[in-house]
């Protein structure tokens, strides 16, 4: 047990570094003058009923998979088939009951975003367009459940050791797939010069060749924003529509791409997978002592039982994934700072994104910890001036082809 933790130790430390100086000290930010008064109390004013519904949400969801383990025995007679089946149709009635539950929730945080004039989606949309990842929910499910219950089955308690890995092979796949799969209908960026200006990023990035496209995402929302998809050859980068239409300069472009890029130059999607296989023994572990009090995950009236312990799990993981997310967001903005070598640009940009996304440049402490997946923007300007602080002193020396 020892020489396992010492192994998870040393793992963790690998994952953890980032090219981000360690004696980094970021200067103080008076988040009010660089942002103004008016944009962080309207910010704040958005993002607190957004919050208070994450909350209900959460709430709500853990009480009624509570009430499904209670009635679990008595839904488990009235169905048909074999033993796996039923175990599969009791956790797809799970992951149904999730879905009815953020119904309600979903639909106010959608009038919520379309009153800031933030969200253009209907109300019918908001059930009817993610059908596919609806579909992908269900199918990762189905798998999850049949996979537990045969290796719990062949195994017994210790079904776990090999449960684990093969539940990071399973999301992983999901992970890297998805966004192939699900990618929505782009267009080639008609800008031919910003388009080989981020193609040239790329390039002092290390991620090599890439495609540069554009995605229609004002026929949905105002927020602006940008992605790298794909693996290896397949890489590109994505910019939505909402970047483009004028309230954005070249330069903030350019940088969002980068900060897109850096996450593909420093691998974040696998080791994002990483910190995932990490935490999947142990939690496949938690998972198979709870359900074997119960008479074992192998029974199907357990599942239901086994999908609040997940649930339960990934909330209580939250802050420590929370805590990696904005460690290799702040990455992402200091390979952006050294490949751009342009922080006016970058603070720029965080102005912007207070007042066109609505977000909060300082956001309590509590707000931190539970919801923030990306250093804040007080936090983000803060990096901006240090880095141009180390390239005035000559300590970020310009990379090769910049």
């Amino acid at each position: 047990m020892l020489l396992a933790a010492l192994v998870w130790l040393l793992l963790a430390s690998l994952l953890w570094r980032t090219a981000v100086p360690a004696n980094l000290q970021l200067p103080p930010v008076d988040f009010e003058a660089v942002f103004g008064r008016r944009a962080v109390e309207r910010a704040a004013d958005y993002r607190r009923l957004l919050r208070l519904l994450w909350l209900g949400l959460a709430a709500a969801q853990l009480t009624a998979l509570w009430l499904l383990v209670r009635a679990a025995p008595r839904l488990e007679a009235r169905l048909r088939g074999g033993s796996l089946l039923r175990g599969i149709q009791l956790g797809l009635v799970s992951v149904a009951l999730l879905w009815a539950v953020w119904l309600p929730f979903g639909l106010a945080s959608l009038w919520w975003r379309r009153r800031h004039d933030i969200s253009r989606l209907g109300y019918a949309d908001l059930v009817l367009d993610p059908w596919p990842r609806y579909l992908g929910e269900a199918l990762v499910t189905a798998g999850a459940v049949a996979l537990a219950m045969v290796l719990a089955r062949r195994l017994g308690r210790r079904w776990w050791l090999v449960g684990g890995p093969a539940f990071v092979v399973l999301v992983g796949g999901a992970l890297v797939l998805t966004p192939l799969v699900l990618s929505p209908r782009l267009a080639p960026l008609q800008d031919r010069r910003l388009a080989a200006q981020i193609e040239q990023m790329a390039r002092q990035e290390g991620v090599g060749k890439v495609r540069v496209e554009v995605e229609n995402a004002s026929r949905r929302t105002t927020l602006p924003n940008a992605e790298a998809i794909g693996v290896g050859p397949t890489t590109r980068v994505v910019l939505w529509d909402t970047l483009l239409d004028g309230r954005f300069s070249r330069g903030e472009i350019r940088f969002i791409s980068a900060h897109e890029l850096g996450h593909v130059g420093r691998d974040h999607l696998w080791k994002g997978i990483g910190w995932f296989a990490l935490f999947a023994l142990p939690s496949a572990w938690l998972l198979a002592s709870l359900t074997d009090r119960r008479g074992g995950i192998d029974r199907p009236s357990v599942v239901p039982f086994a999908v609040f312990v997940v649930v339960a799990i990934q909330l209580a993981l939250q802050p420590a994934a929370n805590v990696v997310s904005r460690r290799y967001e702040a990455e992402a903005d200091w390979v952006a700072l050294r490949t751009t070598r342009d922080p006016r640009a970058a603070e720029s940009l965080f102005r912007k994104l207070s007042t066109t996304a609505l977000d909060q440049p300082d956001p309590p402490p509590w707000v931190h910890v539970l919801l923030s997946t990306h250093p804040s923007l007080a936090d983000r300007v803060a990096m901006a001036r240090a880095w141009d602080a180390r390239a005035s002193r000559g300590e970020e020396a310009p990379r090769a082809g910049s």
